[in-house]
């Protein structure tokens, strides 16, 4: 396999971020990390919070100027807040969209000028329910509907500089569930994805060869109830 050469992974240190960030290092390439919180294995990082478009900007420069430039980014930082419209906090909700969709714009956007000099990839990270919406998820399927849409019309904008890739992936396990309520947790019999499966996928939409693009991965356990 094409060594995915250096990646900027958002939420790299944790859940499907890390996977990712392990995938790369395995395949001979150069993992960098965006997150609120450093990485356990020494990557390379900056501690970001990505609704803060400023600070976003300024930690991806700095990790260009060390790395010299990006051969893709993968944006799967990604939070939740769940409930109904009238039982989640203005500010919460609001917080979701700021991460989830504002903040892979902001991403994407700073680290456009460092991808297109050597012809990069973007992998946006959205969801199943970023595809079909359920009740009490109204902040998460904004974003995540959200991020579809940036998505598609980035794959446009960009067609034959950069390579775009939208990944709609399932629940995974990961710590993602681990803060909600009983309520909102996965039952002990759902079907999970291990996260290490789906960065495999990113792997593969990192390393095509020239002229060749994934434009969108759906990657779910065979027995996903949010898909189709």
């Amino acid at each position: 396999m094409t060594s995915p050469g250096t990646v900027l992974v958002t939420g790299g240190s944790s859940g499907l971020g890390a996977a990712t960030v392990h995938a790369v290092r395995d395949a001979g390439g150069r993992p960098l990390v965006l997150d609120r919180v450093p990485p356990a294995d020494g990557v390379d990082h900056e501690v970001v919070d990505l609704a803060e478009r400023s600070a976003v900007e300024a930690a991806v420069d700095a990790l260009a100027e060390r790395a010299g430039s990006f051969h893709a980014v993968v944006t799967a930082a990604g939070i939740d807040r769940c409930g109904t419209l009238a039982d989640v906090p203005a500010d919460e909700w609001e917080r979701v969209v700021a991460v989830n969709l504002f903040g892979t714009v902001s991403v994407v956007r700073a680290a456009l000028p460092h991808l297109e000099r050597p012809g990069g990839t973007v992998v946006t990270v959205a969801s199943t329910l970023g595809v079909k919406a359920v009740s009490d998820a109204t902040a998460y399927c904004a974003s995540k509907f959200g991020v579809v849409g940036f998505t598609r019309a980035l794959t446009a904008e960009l067609k034959g500089r950069v390579r775009v890739t939208l990944l709609v992936p399932g629940g995974m396990q990961t710590a993602f569930f681990d803060d909600r309520t009983e309520q909102y947790r996965p039952g002990p019999d759902a079907k999970l994805n291990r996260p290490e499966d789906v960065a495999a996928t990113v792997l593969m939409a990192l390393t095509q060869p020239p002229g060749c693009e994934i434009r969108e991965l759906v990657v779910t356990s065979s027995e996903e109830s949010s898909w189709p």
